[in-house]
């Protein structure tokens, strides 16, 4: 499913749209180069779930986690990652099992270390605005995807 997404309005518009259809706890990977939405997607999805705060990309900080409303969001950025074992010591691996929805930024970086995801987001330019390519890569991710469709505008 591939989807043109105008602006930055429409990219946190399609992140609030994620997580109204979100399930509570899945992975999901975040692709695309600096500057793409990557972040922007996040807020709005953050936002739709209750978030009031700042929402900054964990270029620094390597996850930033979320309670919101009974649900537990963590969110990773692997940027600045040089080698995949990094996120064994860590503690990673930890973060991404358990009772969360967990969105990653250049999972690339993470790449043999990280468990497949459920979907694959892919943001690519586009004039105006970006596209956004959404893969399905397990069940969970392809009934998330379907509901997604069927709450488009």
């Amino acid at each position: 499913m591939i989807l043109e997404l105008a602006d930055e309005a429409a990219t946190e518009t399609f992140g609030a749209r994620l997580a109204a259809t979100s399930p509570d706890i899945g992975l999901v990977f975040l692709e695309g180069n600096l500057g793409a939405g990557k972040t922007t997607l996040v807020r709005g999805f953050l936002r739709e779930l209750g978030h009031q705060g700042p929402v900054r990309s964990p270029t620094y900080t390597l996850v930033e986690p979320y309670d919101i409303a009974g649900r537990r969001v963590r969110h990773f950025d692997l940027y600045r990652l040089e080698d995949p074992e990094e996120l064994e010591y860590l503690g990673v691996r930890e973060d991404l099992g358990g009772q969360a929805l967990n969105l990653v930024e250049w999972p690339r970086q993470g790449h043999g270390w990280l468990p497949a995801p459920d979907l694959c987001l892919s943001l690519t330019p586009a004039t105006p605005g970006r596209r956004v390519h959404l893969l399905a890569t397990s069940p969970a991710g392809e009934q998330w995807r379907r509901r997604v469709l069927e709450n488009s505008p």
